[in-house]
C-alpha cells in the first residue's frame, strides 16, 4: 500500500464516524489551546512588564536615600538621608557612563487651572531629566539652563493634569496654574506614557525647575531622588558601582560602613521581571500540558475500540495480502491524522481566543516556536499513544480475525 491509499484509507475511515473522531481529538484541541495560550499570555505580560520599566527611562539608575525610623515615647520620627545639589554636582563631574543626570525634589500640591483643580504630584527636576527619563515635550519646549539660573515660574504638565485643569490638553499651552500662592506659565505638554509599572497614572504629573520648586514651593535643599542614564545597556553594573562609589566619597561614608543610599538598576529590574515572567509561564505550559496526555489516553482509548470494530477487516485484508506493517502503519497513521487535527482545531482556537483577549486589553504574544512545538507534540502523542492500538491490530491472526463477531 503506497502512501496516497493510505492516507486516503486513514481518512475514510475517520470521515465515517465523524462525531466520534471530533470528541476523540477534544483532548488533544483542549492541550494544544491551552499550552498556546498560557505561553501568549505569559510572553504578553513580560512585553507588558518590560515596556512599562523601559518607560521610566534609558539605562537608568535610580538612587534612592534611606529612611531611618526611630521611636521616641508614643511618637515616631523618620530621618531621611537626604541629597544635595554637592552630590549631584559630584558626580556630573567624575561618572564616565552617565549620559544625563537629574534631581528630583518631589511634593503634592493642589493644582488650580481655569477649567478646574486638582492634587497633584509636582517634581522639581534638571533640564537633563527629560533626558534620562527619555520623556518627550511634544508640545511647547521644556525648561532649559536659563529657566534653572532664574528661578522661572514655568511648568510642563502631564497629559492628563492639563485634561484636568484646562478641559483639554491642548489648551493648557500659554495659560498659568496655580501652586499654593505661585502662579506658572505652561510652556510645554508631556507625550502620554499611560500607567507606569507601580500602576499610577505618569501623566498626572506638573513638573518644574529643581532650583524653582526648592525655593518656592518646598523651602528645602534636600533632594529625594537621583535619577541618572547610563550610555548603554552594557555598562550599568559598572556605572552602579561607580555612582555607589563616588556619592560615598561624596558624603564622606567610612570605608566598611554602609552606604545611606540605595540604587536601583533597570536592567536588573527588567531582568529579574522577565525571569519570574518566564517561569511562571513555564508552569502555566506544563500544566496545561498535562491535557495534552489527557488526550492521548483519549485517542488510545478509542483506537483500541476500533480495532475491536474492524477485527474482522482486518482479517479481509490479512487474507487478501496485507501485511503486518500495513496494518500497523494503517492503525498508526489514523491515531497521528486525529492528534494532529485536534492540533490544528487547537491552534485555530488559540488565535482566536488570544484575539479576543487582546481586543479587551490583555496583553498576548503567539510564539510562533510554541505553535510549531505544540503541532509536532500533537504529532508525538498519537504515535506514542496510537502504537500499541495499531500493534495490537497488526497481531492479528488472519483466520481468528475473519472468525470474529
Amino acid at each position: 500500500m503506497n502512501i496516497l491509499q493510505l492516507l486516503q484509507t486513514c481518512l475514510r475511515s475517520i470521515l465515517r464516524n465523524r462525531m466520534r473522531s471530533l470528541l476523540t481529538s477534544l483532548g488533544v484541541i483542549i492541550g494544544v489551546g491551552s499550552v498556546i495560550i498560557m505561553v501568549a499570555l505569559g510572553e504578553g505580560s513580560q512585553r507588558a512588564i518590560e515596556a512599562r520599566i523601559t518607560a521610566m527611562g534609558t539605562n537608568l539608575l535610580q538612587i534612592f536615600p534611606w529612611r531611618s525610623v526611630s521611636r521616641r515615647g508614643q511618637g515616631m520620627s523618620v530621618r531621611i538621608s537626604a541629597f544635595t545639589k554637592k552630590d549631584i554636582q559630584k558626580l556630573r563631574d567624575e561618572s564616565t557612563f552617565a549620559s544625563a543626570i537629574s534631581g528630583i525634589v518631589q511634593s503634592s500640591a493642589n493644582v488650580i487651572g481655569t477649567e478646574g483643580n486638582a492634587q497633584v504630584n509636582i517634581q522639581g527636576v534638571d533640564p537633563d531629566f527629560f533626558i534620562a527619563r527619555n520623556w518627550n515635550v511634544n508640545e511647547g519646549y521644556a525648561f532649559n539652563e536659563e529657566d534653572m539660573m532664574y528661578r522661572s515660574r514655568v511648568a510642563v504638565l502631564g497629559r492628563t493634569t492639563a485634561k484636568n485643569l484646562f478641559g483639554s490638553a491642548s489648551s493648557a499651552l500659554g495659560q498659568q496654574i496655580r501652586i499654593n500662592s505661585n502662579y506658572f506659565n505652561v510652556i510645554g505638554l508631556l507625550e502620554s506614557k499611560g500607567a507606569g509599572f507601580s500602576g499610577y497614572d505618569e501623566d498626572d504629573i506638573v513638573i518644574v525647575p529643581i532650583d524653582t520648586a526648592m525655593t518656592r514651593l518646598s523651602n528645602t535643599s534636600n533632594i529625594n531622588t537621583i535619577i541618572m542614564s547610563v550610555v548603554s545597556k552594557e555598562y550599568m553594573e559598572a556605572a552602579q558601582k561607580e555612582t555607589e562609589q563616588i556619592l560615598r566619597e561624596a558624603r564622606k561614608i567610612a570605608e566598611g560602613a554602609a552606604s545611606d543610599f540605595d540604587i536601583m538598576n533597570q536592567a536588573a529590574m527588567i531582568d529579574m521581571a522577565s525571569a519570574t515572567s518566564k517561569t511562571l509561564t513555564t508552569l502555566l505550559a506544563a500544566i496545561a500540558g498535562v491535557s495534552l496526555l489527557v488526550g492521548g489516553i483519549g485517542i488510545m482509548n478509542i483506537m483500541l475500540v476500533s480495532v475491536t470494530e474492524r477485527t474482522r477487516e482486518i482479517g479481509i485484508r490479512m487474507a487478501v495480502g496485507g501485511r503486518k506493517r500495513d496494518i500497523l502503519f494503517q492503525f498508526l497513521t489514523e491515531s497521528v491524522i486525529l492528534s494532529l487535527m485536534g492540533g490544528l482545531l487547537g491552534i485555530g482556537l488559540a488565535f482566536l481566543m488570544c484575539r479576543i483577549m487582546t481586543m479587551t486589553g490583555i496583553p498576548t504574544a503567539i510564539n510562533p516556536l510554541i505553535v510549531a512545538g505544540s503541532t509536532l507534540f500533537a504529532a508525538l502523542v498519537g504515535v506514542v499513544f496510537g502504537y500499541y492500538p495499531a500493534l495490537k491490530a497488526a497481531r492479528l491472526y488472519p483466520i481468528d480475525a475473519l472468525r470474529y463477531e
